[in-house]
């Protein structure tokens, strides 16, 4: 069951682009007080349509292509403003300090953002969720515990699902009851014997949907409570992707290299604020878990008055300097990590390394939990995009459970393109400050 499917972020596309081009035809009509000539319209479309494909670009990074869950919908006026404001830097900076198309649009510019989102607003706010290109469904759960509760909930929640919840009865009747599919857990012990009846429906056109394949859907993430030994059989592997694998690693040392070279620049006045600030060493060893459970040697700047203090949190005092408090913010801390990442240990993209002592006591919580420890590990990763509060300097066995979520998503499903997704949201994560 595709309860949002590719169609859903293309209609969005296409509304998007037609409502942009609507806004600077209207803008000009506002503008000139009369019907836009159709050449001074593609005088003016010519140059913005490169400014509409960099906005598109941008409410992609922001998520706005994503899946519209019900949090997600409570986030989507902010979303929106935000990147329009984005939109409009870019707009500004595009005309006035790249004269290229020999027009510098003041008051049409204005008019243009100004509709853009009115219009960008109530297109995704009011007509977009009632737009449905999914089949009606009317589906019946026959398994419970948290995560079947939290479909549910957002299914019930989000107008954007063209969804009927079933109830129990409805089984005695399944003929009548318009039952289009059955939401089971094969993996519960408990089901095989109804596993028999429900053959049967089979033939009634009625569809058998996994609970894990269907919270993954929603939520982008495992059901980390309820999957067994049976999964990981079906779902993980270790066996090398030849093509992926180059083409992984041939990115992280062009980008790393690049990257690595341009932020040298910054080092000499990080050397300054460090010294001046409290005169200690200059950079922090930290040692993680990485690939295979093998241990790796991270090197960031130091932000903390002892250099490294083993990650005994809460054991002894160790507190973030001054400099390291706009280090953290401004994500400069992480930059010597690329050099990491031209050695072999670390990748761009991957699950975030732990400290050994919380790994080992994750690894007692949570089941599994070392399986994410068979792809070699990322600055950014799945987690990082998308867990808000996600446990970076402390222990928290359930925070790490719902990243450990996340991290399975990513195992499963790695290729190219999601990597290189995760690196253009990060990009809006870095810009907001926000922890990776």
């Amino acid at each position: 069951m595709k309860l949002q499917t590719k169609k859903d972020a293309v209609v969005l596309l296409i509304g998007d682009s037609f409502l942009f081009g609507l806004a600077l035809w209207l803008a000009l009509v506002l503008r000139n007080f009369a019907w836009p000539e159709e050449g001074l319209f593609y005088r003016h479309l010519q140059p913005f349509s490169i400014i509409f494909l960099i906005w598109i670009v941008v409410f992609y990074i922001a998520g706005l292509y994503g899946k519209h869950t019900a949090i997600f919908r409570r986030r989507l006026p902010r979303l929106i403003f935000n990147s329009l404001l984005a939109n409009s830097a870019i707009a500004v900076v595009f005309f006035y300090f790249i004269p290229y198309f020999e027009i510098t649009p003041k008051t049409i510019l204005f008019l243009d953002l100004i509709l853009s989102f009115i219009f960008i607003f109530l297109w995704r706010r009011y007509f977009a969720p009632n737009i449905n290109l999914t089949q009606k469904e009317k589906i019946l759960f026959v398994c419970r515990g948290a995560e079947t509760s939290e479909i549910i909930d957002e299914i019930k929640n989000n107008p954007r699902y063209s969804i009927q919840i079933a109830e129990p009865n409805d089984l005695r009747n399944i003929e009548e009851s318009g039952i289009t599919a059955v939401v089971v857990d094969l993996y519960d012990e408990n089901i095989q014997e109804a596993l028999k009846n429900f053959y049967n429906m089979i033939f009634s056109g009625i569809r058998f949907i996994s609970v894990h394949n269907l919270y993954e859907e929603l939520f982008d993430r495992e059901p980390v409570n309820v999957i067994k030994e049976q999964w990981f059989l079906e779902n993980i592997s270790n066996r090398p992707k030849p093509v992926y694998d180059a083409l992984k690693r041939f990115t992280d040392l062009v980008f790393a290299l690049g990257m690595g070279l341009v932020s040298l620049l910054v080092y000499p006045f990080v050397y300054l604020a460090i010294k001046l600030d409290d005169g200690g060493v200059i950079f922090s060893f930290q040692e993680r878990v990485g690939k295979d459970g093998q241990p790796i040697r991270l090197v960031k700047f130091r932000t903390m008055k002892i250099s490294n203090d083993g990650a005994k949190w809460g054991e002894g005092k160790n507190e973030v300097t001054r400099v390291g408090k706009f280090l953290r913010k401004t994500r400069i801390d992480e930059l010597p990590q690329l050099w990491n990442v031209l050695a072999g240990d670390l990748s761009l993209v991957g699950p975030r390394p732990e400290f050994a002592d919380p790994v080992a006591l994750y690894s007692q919580d949570i089941p599994y939990f070392k399986i994410r420890h068979i792809i070699k590990p990322g600055l950014s990763g799945w987690a990082q995009i998308h867990q808000d509060g996600e446990p970076h300097h402390g222990i928290s066995v359930s925070d790490t459970k719902t990243k450990f979520a996340y991290d399975l998503y990513y195992i499963k499903n790695r290729s190219f393109w999601l990597d290189v997704g995760i690196a253009l949201k990060t990009i809006k994560i870095l810009l907001m400050r926000k922890g990776i």
